[in-house]
């Protein structure tokens, strides 16, 4: 960790940092300079990461919260500008599906359930750190979205839900960007492909990972080091009159 980063002194907010491209994403922010709090709903998982950063030398603190719901978001948003007193940067990147399945195998609460974990909580996080934002007339909201959200995956046809919200997460970004760029704050997204985190490697044998990398003109899987790179120069101040774009990290799987 170092205090003289790319974003000394910079306060970010991280959903679904316990495990992850999430947990890496803070990891990023943390070892170039960003005072990070770690938001999920596991607070174990969260003291364990905010604990490494601060061995580590950063600066870290772990808060429990579902955000989905909004008043367990404005909670932790109320505790970290009591830690910090505003926010300079959030990632949205709590996310993630259960199961597959084709239309008729989707219940009406596994639906609700995928859209509101990648969707409405990035709209109800969002929402409660821009007030601070706009009073300072800087900010940066990073939203991780999903190749999904472009175009069927190669290898599955069946994240029906999933794709739907990062869809629509990609459309919010959009529109957000252009309602919030008179204040200054940026608002992006970024979309990985398949990543190859620790639960990937864990659910798949290496010949499907192999078959996997052989689906995409690099022949390989991004790692989540990559989108956290991604996340880093998005949330830097030379992306500061970058704004509504979706930038993918999928090594050409899905090329847009």
């Amino acid at each position: 960790m170092t205090a003289a980063g790319k974003l000394a002194g910079a306060i970010a907010i991280v959903t679904g940092a316990s495990e992850g491209i999430a947990e890496t994403i803070a990891r990023t922010l943390a070892r170039e300079g960003a005072s990070v709090a770690l938001v999920s709903r596991s607070l174990p998982r969260v003291q364990r990461v905010a604990h490494d950063i601060e061995a580590g030398g950063g600066t870290a603190i772990a808060l429990q919260a579902d955000v989905t719901r909004s008043h367990d978001v404005r909670v932790m948003v109320d505790a970290v500008l009591a830690r910090w007193d505003h926010v300079d940067i959030l990632v949205n990147g709590v996310g993630g599906f259960s199961g597959h399945g084709s239309i008729l195998e989707t219940s009406e609460e596994d639906w609700d359930r995928v859209v509101a974990l990648n969707m409405k909580s990035a709209f109800l996080c969002s929402q409660a750190v821009v007030k601070s934002m706009m009073g300072r007339r800087t900010g940066r909201i990073v939203n991780i979205g999903s190749q999904a959200a472009s175009a069927p995956s190669p290898q599955s046809n069946s994240f029906l839900p999933y794709a739907a919200a990062k869809a629509g997460l990609i459309g919010f970004t959009k529109h957000l960007a252009k309602q919030l760029g008179p204040f200054g704050i940026t608002v992006n997204a970024v979309s990985p492909s398949t990543t190859l985190t620790p639960r990937a490697r864990k659910n798949r044998d290496a010949a499907t990972i192999e078959r996997m990398k052989s689906q995409n003109p690099m022949r390989t899987l991004v790692e989540a080091e990559d989108t956290a790179e991604a996340v880093l120069f998005i949330a830097s101040k030379e992306a500061r009159y970058i704004t509504g774009i979706n930038l993918n990290v999928n090594a050409g799987t899905v090329i847009t």
